[in-house]
């Protein structure tokens, strides 16, 4: 029997949408999760390996104790309980990535659990659930070559690059999140992105969706209007993008309801999204955690956090990004749209800082945002890492603010600081670089100006005006 075809609205005239979304998190750690190796994006491929990652016999793996911290901060930064005890088992399955064939995460005793966090889509505030939020390791990395699909199947041959295996991971996942209606996309967008300001407020990722430092796995369900039971799931993998998150939720809503519609049945299984097309492909069935066959990790001891340990690390969660947004529209008048601007480009910290040396929250932001951002791409680095502190920057707004230089004159003081020629007012000093406001100083530099250009003054006479420019140019030099 032939599906139905069915708008989006049409699918949820009938049925109720469930979704449980898993969030996985690579932590900026400098080790992996359990040895030494670096865990550098973008090195050349299987550089950063060893005897633990590859899992080669007699290597024994030891816990990194800073990805435990950045765990229970995660933890309680989500409203969990954090385990007083807690332990690593083994996730056993054959593929490519993983050379242990088994997976070192936590099964049944999670570092945290039963938390929750709250979202606001179109003015309604939503409650979303945690189940728990665990540590594992990720995966190497597997390129097939060769065939259609750029999948396993079907290509000629396959390349592994073993760089990411082991890099500590941080597995989120919500309880059933029921109730949102016609509004579950936009409710799953709203929560990773919440989550996204909130790792990246507390430190401990990059959050970088385009390098897979957060991934998005959306399990969903539809049930009968009125049905309290849950329906067969899916779970859309490759879901890499926020955009992506909101369009992979509807168009499987839409399919699903289309399938039940016309009679057939949903198969419980593995979906891959694809961005370029907008539609789900069906990948392979879905296992049951008893297939994975868990059981404690004989190498690794177990996990006890002192309570002690627990609340020294509560008190040094930052203010929650909801909190944070409404101080700086109350306080700063930033509108949601430039608060995203500034979260995105991981700014926060720097213009808060800058605003607390006394520079003006929106000259902040503007600073920040463009030159400073413009000069940490051009130098391959982080925007904090320019060499150009809060408080210089606050001195160089307060340089403009005061007539000292203009906008064009910051930027090369900007570039004496990043060249490290000193601070803000000795690039001024050294660089001669201060707006000149004396009448008679003026003057003699217009007429010099005058004298240094007489072809261009003869256009001018001649009836090009434009010409000026670049009399005015001679000036301001």
């Amino acid at each position: 029997m032939a599906e139905q075809v069915l708008t989006y609205e049409e699918s949820l005239a009938s049925f109720d949408p469930v979704m449980g979304l898993e969030v996985h998190v690579e932590l900026n750690t400098t080790s992996k999760m359990f040895c030494g190796c670096s865990t550098e994006f973008g090195a050349e491929p299987n550089t950063h390996n060893c005897p633990v990652c590859l899992g080669l016999p007699g290597s024994l793996p030891v816990v990194n104790a800073k990805a435990i911290e950045s765990a229970i901060r995660i933890g309680l930064a989500l409203n969990c309980s954090i385990a007083e005890w807690c332990r690593f088992a083994r996730k056993n399955y054959f593929y490519p990535d993983m050379p242990k064939n088994y997976q070192i995460s936590q099964y049944d005793e999670p570092i945290a659990f039963d938390g929750w966090t709250e979202i606001e889509v179109d003015s309604v505030t939503y409650r979303i659930g945690i189940e728990r939020a665990h540590m594992e390791e990720d995966t190497g990395k597997s390129l097939h070559v060769g065939g259609a699909t750029g999948r396993i199947h079907g290509a000629s041959h396959s390349l592994l690059d073993y760089n990411r295996s082991g890099v500590p991971l941080i597995e989120i996942v919500t309880k059933p999140i029921e109730g949102t209606g016609d509004k579950a996309p936009q409710v799953a967008k709203a929560y990773v992105t919440m989550l996204r300001d909130l790792l990246r407020g507390l430190g401990v990722s990059d959050v970088r969706m385009e390098q897979g430092s957060l991934r998005c796995d959306a399990n969903i369900s539809l049930r009968p209007l009125g049905q309290r039971e849950f329906g067969t799931r899916t779970e859309t993998k490759n879901v890499n993008s926020l955009r992506s998150v909101e369009r992979a939720i509807r168009y499987e809503i839409t399919r699903q309801a289309a399938v039940l519609t016309s009679g057939g049945r949903v198969h419980q299984e593995t979906r891959h999204w694809h961005e370029d097309s907008g539609i789900t492909t069906s990948g392979r069935s879905k296992e049951q955690a008893e297939e994975y066959r868990y059981f404690p990790d004989p190498d690794l001891v177990p996990i006890a956090p002192s309570r002690e340990w627990v609340e020294e690390l509560r008190a040094t969660l930052p203010e929650p990004p909801a909190a944070r947004l409404k101080r700086m529209v109350e306080q700063w008048n930033f509108s949601e749209f430039e608060f995203r601007d500034v979260i995105n480009a991981g700014a926060l910290n720097a213009i808060e800082a800058t605003v607390a040396a006394g520079a003006s929250p929106q000259s902040a932001r503007k600073w920040w945002l463009t030159e400073l951002a413009r000069r940490a791409n051009e130098l391959g680095v982080d925007l904090e890492d320019t060499g150009v502190t809060p408080q210089q920057v606050a001195e160089i707004q307060a340089l403009v603010a005061q007539g000292t230089i203009n906008d064009k004159m910051a930027r090369q003081v900007f570039d004496g600081v990043i060249a490290g020629e000193g601070s803000p007012a000795e690039v001024v000093a050294a660089r001669g670089l201060a707006v000149v406001s004396d009448d008679s100083a003026l003057g003699d530099a217009v007429d010099s100006a005058i004298a240094a250009n007489p072809a261009v003054v003869a256009k001018i006479r001649g009836g090009k005006p434009q010409a000026a420019g670049a009399l005015i140019g001679a000036v301001m030099k």
